[in-house]
């Protein structure tokens, strides 16, 4: 009995213990948003691979390089017969063949070979091209270093959003809950209808269903952001910048107002290192009609055997060795070298298009997201001064509506006007941020 006990607690004992060890403890972050985007910088996990890719890149030019670098290698081949060819000729001329056995049942025959390229225009172009390639995946990393930027600032803004609109909402609902109250028992008394009280329920029921919708909006903005972040979506996540206070300091005339230099933009750049490539390629093709010329070194060893131990002590092996010169001269390849070289050449002249509709589409771009930013700013200053008169004129309706100088249908209207103004300021504000964040984007210019 002691003993079954004993066996279930260590049974026991083991298991919450392999509970414990999967159970990945809760990590806590306190973020502003500066702090965040260098945080996602590092962590989000297409930085991470963006990253990965300038390694593999690196390792790629270091293959190309090595090419022409001395190659050494080495080959043992040891063979074993179980019957000796046997060959036969007519050595006295009279007719009658006579058979021979050349050889040893057993042989080993050892080599080294060192081999080095001296001229080849492929492997120029080669090295030129893996410069390219490699730098092709630094800007591929910088560009995505600039939209894990853009993605945390909409996600951030997002949560700040949801977080505002919720407190706006509470405060809506804790007044309309007083004015529902008072009312009902007004209308209690007799000396309103029961359509003012009708009217304040919907109003309520429906900034309740709005609440109710935002905080689940919240939740699902935060896990966003921890996404973007790179974080486990259980991880506990505080953000410290306000939504006003962002918005402020992202209201900036200057920037739109500066000169557009379009080989800042990332895009161009890309579009460019593209059209570098094809280049490459075309040069490339061009160059497999040069000769190529290449030495090599070669040691060999052989042993030969009637028994099978080759690598005894007092085995004999013969060496030789040797050096030599390959030379490659393509002479004629029925115009097939010619016409890979005309499609590279109608590559790079396409990629030369390409890249000029992308410069004149990046310019486009930069118009519609400096349009935008500055009508992001003008549209702020219209829903703050919009939100000012609703929040006057539904005080105004409310004195009205207890006095009983106006009905419940008016007092409802300039709340939900005062509900709207309140959404579309906060929307203005996050607006602000998420235009500069696409101009910024367009321009490369993040400071």
């Amino acid at each position: 009995m002691k003993s079954t006990r004993r066996i279930a607690l260590i049974m026991t004992l083991c298991v919450t213990l392999l509970a414990k060890a999967q159970d990945k403890p809760k990590q806590s972050y306190t973020f502003s948003l500066d702090q965040a985007i260098a945080h996602a910088i590092e962590h989000n996990y297409s930085a991470i691979n963006a990253q990965r890719d300038i390694t593999k890149a690196q390792k790629k030019k270091w293959e190309t390089t090595a090419a022409g670098l001395p190659q050494i290698s080495g080959k043992l081949d040891v063979q074993h017969y179980f019957e000796l060819p046997i060959s036969v000729a007519d050595i006295n001329g009279d007719g009658i063949n006579e058979e021979f056995v050349f050889g040893t049942r057993n042989s080993a025959n050892a080599v080294a070979t060192l081999n080095q390229l001296i001229f080849d225009g492929s492997y120029i172009v080669a090295l030129q091209a893996s410069k390219t390639y490699l730098k092709y995946y630094e800007n591929a990393k910088q560009k995505s270093n600039v939209d894990v930027r853009e993605m945390v600032i909409n996600a951030y803004g997002n949560v700040l959003l949801a977080e505002e609109s919720i407190a706006i909402l509470n405060r809506n609902k804790t007044t309309l809950e007083k004015t529902l109250n008072d009312t009902r028992e007004t209308f209690k008394n007799g000396l309103i209808e029961e359509e003012n009280v009708e009217q304040l329920e919907i109003t309520l029921a429906s900034v309740n269903s709005s609440l109710n919708n935002t905080t689940r909006l919240l939740d699902i903005a935060y896990k966003n952001l921890k996404i973007t972040l790179g974080i486990d979506l259980n991880d506990q996540l505080t953000l410290t910048d306000k939504l006003e206070n962002l918005t402020t300091s992202n209201v900036d005339m200057a920037l739109a107002k500066g000169d557009f230099n379009v080989n800042n933009n990332i895009d161009y750049q890309m579009a460019l290192n593209f059209q570098q490539q094809r280049q490459l390629e075309y040069k490339l093709e061009r160059s497999k009609a040069l000769p190529s010329l290449s030495a090599f070194v070669n040691y060999g060893s052989n042993a030969y055997s009637a028994k099978f131990p080759l690598f005894d002590s007092d085995q004999r092996w013969y060496n030789s060795s040797l050096l030599g010169v390959s030379l490659n001269v393509p002479i004629f390849s029925s115009l097939a070298r010619t016409a890979r070289t005309q499609q590279a050449k109608i590559a790079f002249e396409q990629a030369s298009t390409q890249l000029i509709e992308s410069e004149q589409r990046i310019k486009l771009q930069y118009e519609q997201a400096k349009s935008q930013y500055e009508f992001s700013i003008e549209e702020y200053a219209t829903q703050k001064n919009n939100l000012r008169l609703a929040e006057r004129i539904e005080r105004k309706q409310q004195v009205k509506f207890t006095e009983g100088l106006s009905s419940s249908f008016d007092f409802s209207e300039a709340q939900r006007q005062l509900y709207t103004a309140q959404q579309s300021y906060l929307q203005s504000m996050v607006d602000i941020i998420n235009t500069k964040a696409a101009l910024e984007k367009v321009t490369n210019n993040s400071k």
